[in-house]
C-alpha cells in the first residue's frame, strides 16, 4: 500500500534546495557511482525497514526482495511528492509519510532495519535523530548508514567548520559537512559492525562534503 499522510504544515521547508536536489541527485547516482553505493547500502536487509529522509525515493528500486515493507519518512513536501511517484514503481510496499527524524511517527521496536542515507548531515538534532532510530529498531536490528562526515585531516576539518558556520547550511538545505556522525552513532548505543570510508566525488578539487562513510551498525540484542 502506498499512501501519503496529510500534515498541517511542513516541518522542514527548503523549496529551492529541494528542487535543486531532485535534479542533481540522479546525476550523482549515475556519474559519481552513488547508485551502486545505494545497492551496497541496502543489500541483505529484510523484514520491515524504516528510512529517514527518503528524499525523492532513489533508494526504493534497490531494496532487496526480502524486505516486506518500507516506511519512508520525508519532511519536505516537494520531495515527498516525488517519493510517492517512486513508491508506485518500487515493486514492494513503500509507505511515504511526513515526519522528522527527531520525532518518528512510529512505534518503538517496530522495525528489523533502518536506513539513513545522506540525511544525518541535515537533521536539526543528530543525537536525537539517532536516539529515535535506536528506539524504533528491534533489539538486534541493523541501521545502515551512507553519509558524508567530518574529514580526517585537521586542515579539511577547519574548512568544514568554516563553511558550516557561514554559507553552506543556508545554501544546501540545512546540511552540515563536518559532523562527527560516526562518534555520535556509537554514543547512541549502536555497535559498529562494518565501516568503509569513501571520497565522493573523487577529484583534485577539494569539496567540503567529499568525505563519506558506508557503515552497518546494530542495536544490541
Amino acid at each position: 500500500m502506498n499512501r501519503q499522510a496529510s500534515a498541517p504544515r511542513d516541518a522542514v521547508h527548503h523549496p529551492v534546495f529541494a528542487r535543486f536536489y531532485s535534479r542533481i541527485a540522479p546525476v550523482m547516482d549515475e556519474r559519481a557511482g552513488v547508485a551502486a553505493l545505494r545497492r551496497e547500502l541496502l543489500a541483505g536487509l529484510s523484514g520491515r525497514v524504516i528510512e529517514i529522509g527518503a528524499g525523492t525515493g532513489l533508494n526504493f528500486p534497490h531494496y532487496p526482495r526480502e524486505v516486506c515493507e518500507v516506511v519512508a519518512i520525508e519532511p519536505d513536501r516537494h520531495l515527498r511528492r516525488l517519493a510517492l511517484d517512486a513508491a508506485c514503481r518500487a515493486g514492494l510496499p513503500v509507505d511515504v509519510v511526513p515526519g522528522t527524524a527527531e520525532g518518528l511517527p512510529v512505534k518503538s521496536e517496530a522495525f528489523d532495519g533502518a536506513v539513513a542515507c545522506l540525511v544525518l548531515c541535515s537533521v536539526r538534532d543528530q543525537r536525537r535523530a539517532l536516539a529515535e532510530l535506536h528506539r524504533v529498531l528491534k533489539p538486534g536490528g541493523e541501521l545502515r548508514i551512507f553519509e558524508h562526515v567530518r574529514a580526517p585531516s585537521a586542515a579539511a576539518a577547519v574548512v568544514q567548520w568554516a563553511v558550516d558556520h557561514t554559507c553552506w547550511p543556508l545554501l544546501m538545505g540545512g546540511c552540515h559537512t563536518g559532523r562527527d556522525t560516526v562518534a555520535n552513532v556509537e554514543a547512541a548505543g549502536f555497535g559498529m559492525e562494518t565501516l568503509r570510508r569513501l571520497r565522493i566525488p573523487q577529484g583534485r578539487l577539494p569539496v567540503p562534503s567529499a568525505t563519506h562513510v558506508l557503515a552497518t551498525v546494530r542495536r544490541p540484542g
